[in-house]
């Protein structure tokens, strides 16, 4: 088994919280937050970029930003479910993001910047309403 294999299945065994799935939702989240932001170096990056091994290494997403991309990238792949299918990998909170940034950054799979806290995870929204639609009626013609 490779190093990186095995790194992630030594996480999975130490600290049960969280399952795989959610540890590949965080890095899908970020990099598809690098591929909309090309403009700030990233240090919280995949060493293998998950779908685009093209992507340049010089986008920085912070933990607000990575929570928001985490939010879009629920909503856009689960919709309305999205709190349940985060739930069942045993994600309840903005933290818990922060949890498993750091644990990837903790076993290579992920690198932060000086600046970077896992504080800045914490808090970011409420999952109690952070999955539900905005609803816009259409503006009438006539008024």
């Amino acid at each position: 088994m490779n190093s990186a294999f095995q790194a992630m299945y030594n996480l999975l065994q130490s600290d049960r919280r969280y399952k795989f799935e959610a540890y590949n939702f965080v890095r899908e989240s970020l990099n598809r937050a690098q591929q909309r932001t090309l403009q700030a170096p990233v240090d919280m990056e995949p060493k293998e970029p998950i779908s685009d091994s093209s992507l340049p290494s010089s986008n920085h997403i912070s933990g607000q930003q990575l929570c928001e991309a985490c939010r879009s990238y629920a909503i856009d792949q689960y919709g309305f479910m999205a709190p349940k299918v985060l739930g069942s990998w045993g994600i309840s909170s903005t933290s818990d993001f922060g949890e498993i940034v750091y644990n990837l950054i903790r076993i290579d799979q992920m690198r932060k910047s000086d600046n970077d806290r896992r504080e800045d995870f914490d808090d970011v929204y409420a999952f109690d309403n952070a999955f539900e639609p905005i609803f816009q009626l259409p503006k009438s013609e006539v008024e």
